[in-house]
């Protein structure tokens, strides 16, 4: 039946997040063997992901060649013209990177905690980019079949000329997206590194709980390492560019509810689903097998959620269109990412058991989950609407209601889910 209905070409292919992931292994076990803890060895690891995925996008995928880069190689626009277009845009581009500077320094939460490092870090890189963005745009806008775009709207705006509205706020929109999520994920990584090297594996293989958090811990850095590379190389010449960003408030809302410092799902926050629990490990303490049985779907889930964010190699990122990813788990559902986290929520945390064994705690922890997981299918649906614009991701989505594993099994059960 599928062999006459083919699902939709993906965006990315599959050994692009492969390579990634392989140099990712490969720079983890050097680290591992020297004991190369601290948080530029949690960079090193974003690096050795990111650059083998850009070398085989470019070698073999060759996904410079594309046409949706929006990338002409055979132009050679006119200096003259290319001063014009690159100069307003360097006014444009420059303002936005101030403007997000201007918003790091006045927010308070950047400068605690694991946003120190992502601050440095950006601020050093300030000079590097600010040298390179020259070369850069009158290197590309020669080659771009329409470089008017974000930045240029942008630049004239601010020089008091006419310029596109629409395209203006798609451009803000975007850099509101890049400049939020980066330094929040440039945040975590150095934490996510070293709970990985912290591990033993003599305990890890000893101890059935051990190898679980170790296993995990393992999950989670891919899925940062793999995150913060998309966040970073945002480029045209890597059919990389974010394409549109949400433009739904409803779609900002429950995203940001999720993420400091809005972050509302959160031990102590406004939903907080652990009053008076404990996780798994608490419960099943002294039973190994039984430990051993139950560890066994938490690591898989955390797989899949790893491997949703490895899928779409180069471009993943939040609230963004940045092509249509249909490979990996994504041929299962159009949201394996966030049905494998709350899976592994509910699983993990136990809501219906509480220390003091208080049937309203655990009343209230269960509503409370119920609430994240409420906000995970608004997230899911105002993805959707903004996707539905693009005909290759309605393709998609009707694609998934023909085949997709979780939308059939949905619909047996007579339920309508939006085609999870």
């Amino acid at each position: 039946m599928m062999q006459g209905d083919p699902r939709p070409r993906s965006a990315v292919s599959g050994w692009v997040g492969l390579v990634g992931m392989i140099g990712l292994a490969g720079w983890t076990l050097v680290a591992w063997q020297w004991t190369m803890d601290g948080p530029l060895a949690g960079m090193t690891a974003v690096l050795a992901c990111g650059v083998p995925m850009v070398l085989w996008s470019v070698l073999v995928d060759r996904v410079h060649r594309r046409p949706s880069t929006g990338i002409d190689w055979t132009l050679r626009r006119p200096w003259a013209e290319v001063r014009e277009t690159a100069s307003t845009k360097l006014v444009g581009l420059w303002a936005t990177w101030a403007a997000i500077g201007a918003f790091y320094a006045l927010g308070r939460w950047y400068w605690q905690g694991g946003y120190v490092f992502a601050m440095h870090l950006m601020a050093g890189a300030v000079p590097l980019l600010l040298a390179l963005s020259v070369p850069y745009l009158l290197w590309i806008d020669r080659r771009l079949v329409d470089a008017r775009d974000g930045a240029y709207a942008c630049g004239r705006w601010l020089t008091g000329r006419r310029y596109d509205r629409e395209v203006l706020r798609g451009h803000l929109r975007a850099w509101a997206v890049k400049g939020f999520f980066t330094a929040f994920m440039l945040s975590i990584v150095p934490g996510n590194w070293h709970e990985l090297l912290s591990r033993q594996v003599p305990a890890m293989l000893a101890d059935p709980m051990a190898a679980a958090f170790g296993l995990i811990a393992l999950m989670f850095l891919i899925d940062v390492a793999f995150a913060t590379v998309g966040y970073v190389l945002t480029m045209r010449p890597l059919d990389a560019q974010i394409r549109s960003a949400n433009p739904y408030l409803a779609g900002w809302v429950s995203a940001l509810a999720c993420y400091p410092p809005f972050v509302l799902i959160a031990r102590g926050g406004v939903v907080d689903y652990e009053t008076s629990g404990a996780n798994w490990s608490w419960w099943l303490a002294g039973s190994p097998r039984l430990t051993l049985a139950y560890m066994i779907p938490l690591i898989v889930l955390t797989g899949i959620y790893a491997w949703a964010t490895v899928a779409f190699g180069l471009r993943f990122s939040n609230l963004t269109h940045r092509g249509i990813i249909t490979n990996g788990p994504y041929r299962w559902t159009k949201h394996p990412a966030y049905l494998a986290k709350n899976l592994f929520w509910w699983l993990s945390a136990m809501p219906v058991l509480t220390v003091n064994h208080s049937v309203v705690d655990a009343t209230r922890n269960v509503v409370m989950l119920g609430v994240v997981s409420g906000v995970y299918y608004w997230r899911a649906r105002t993805e959707e609407r903004h996707l539905g614009a693009d005909p290759d991701y309605r393709a998609y989505a009707a694609w998934m209601d023909r085949h997709g594993v979780v939308p059939r099994m949905f619909a047996r059960m007579g339920l309508k889910t939006g085609g999870w």
